[in-house]
């Protein structure tokens, strides 16, 4: 398994934006994590765990319908972290967010995905 670390995450009221960041929290993987598709991925109260946003190595990325036009996924290969630029939030955005390699469904190519962790609480009032 790799650890992956999740962060940014707070209380912020309609409309308002959130950072999160995602990186391993070993040297050791760095280069297992610069090599696979990422995503971040958010579970909120009595919902399933869903994908919000994903991004190849190259950068090319894929968002839910539901934040298109609102969240932007970004990765920064040099320094092994990936974010999740969240602008314009809404209640409905609540949630605990998380990453994890993408999963194969979605375009993923690595042959499993990271245990998932703690993940960041992301609640956003209205």
């Amino acid at each position: 398994q790799v650890q992956l670390v999740e962060s940014g995450g707070g209380l912020v009221q309609a409309g308002g934006s959130l950072r999160l960041s995602c990186t391993v929290s070993r040297s050791i993987f760095r280069a297992i994590f610069a090599i696979n598709a990422m995503g971040w991925y958010r579970q909120g109260p009595g919902k399933q765990r869903e994908l919000v946003a994903g991004i190849t190595v190259g950068g090319s990325t894929n968002y839910a319908d539901s934040v298109k036009g609102r969240f932007t996924i970004s990765r920064d290969n040099a320094k092994n972290m990936v974010y999740l630029q969240m602008n314009s939030l809404k209640p409905e955005d609540t949630a605990v967010y998380y990453c994890n390699f993408l999963d194969s469904a979605h375009g993923g190519t690595r042959n499993r995905q990271d245990n998932w962790g703690q993940g960041t609480q992301v609640t956003v009032s209205s």
